[in-house]
């Protein structure tokens, strides 16, 4: 028998597919701006309350990243004919629904194969075994110093994260037949704050930096508006 929590999180995604195919077909069709929005509210609604349905939060935690985070960010941006849903020839519905509902970026200009693009499936396992370490650590608890704890913590929560993204990315990049960009680019390499943020670590892609841009974004289509 299928677990209650696999059948809610089946229901979620399909609804949330279902809903891209509205923005796609439909909302794609209304003048961008105020109208737009309107038509894209319910949706945004949607992808705010699936994921109370779910109560595991290895499950809940993802799609809440997917769906309240990127995706009604992604759509906000839609509404204005911004991000990564808007495009020029418009997106086809496989690839919108793909960019809508998953933290991916495709490469604009494909990059030849290097060393470390054959070494990365290679470090997914490694980083898959040392997850499984992590927790299975967790059991010996009352005998590990809080400050190891501590540290235990901090490598599964960016292996959770890490191994989510890479996951997800690789359902679309079989579909999709594209290139894209990492959403990690190997942060421990880092040698400073700067190199972290900027160079050597995360590989910050318009899915990751769309909030603070879109607040702006109302902002700077009514002021064009006016000139």
């Amino acid at each position: 028998m299928v677990d209650p929590e696999f059948q809610a999180l089946t229901q979620i995604w399909l609804r949330a597919i279902v809903s891209l195919i509205f923005c796609h077909q439909i909302a794609a069709r209304i003048p961008t701006g105020a109208a737009r929005l309107l038509s894209v509210l319910p949706v945004i609604y949607l992808f705010t309350t699936l994921p109370l349905r779910l109560s595991s939060i290895h499950l809940g935690a993802p799609t809440i990243f997917y769906l309240v985070w990127l995706g009604n960010f992604k759509l906000l941006l839609f509404s204005f004919n911004q991000g990564p849903l808007s495009a020029t020839p418009p997106l086809s519905l496989l690839r919108f629904i793909s960019v809508g509902l998953l933290p991916i970026k495709t490469k604009q200009t494909p990059s030849p194969e290097s060393s470390s693009d054959h070494k990365r499936p290679l470090l997914l396992l490694l980083k898959c075994g040392l997850l499984a370490v992590i927790v299975a650590s967790y059991k010996y608890r009352e005998f590990l110093h809080p400050y190891l704890i501590m540290a235990l913590y901090c490598c599964h929560v960016y292996l959770g994260v890490e191994l989510i993204l890479a996951i997800a990315a690789l359902p679309a990049k079989a579909l999709l037949g594209v290139e894209l960009e990492p959403q990690f680019d190997e942060p421990y390499l880092a040698t400073s704050l700067q190199d972290f943020w900027a160079v050597g670590g995360i590989s910050w892609s318009p899915a990751f930096y769309a909030p603070p841009y879109t607040t702006r974004t109302p902002y700077l289509y009514a002021y064009s508006r006016e000139e």
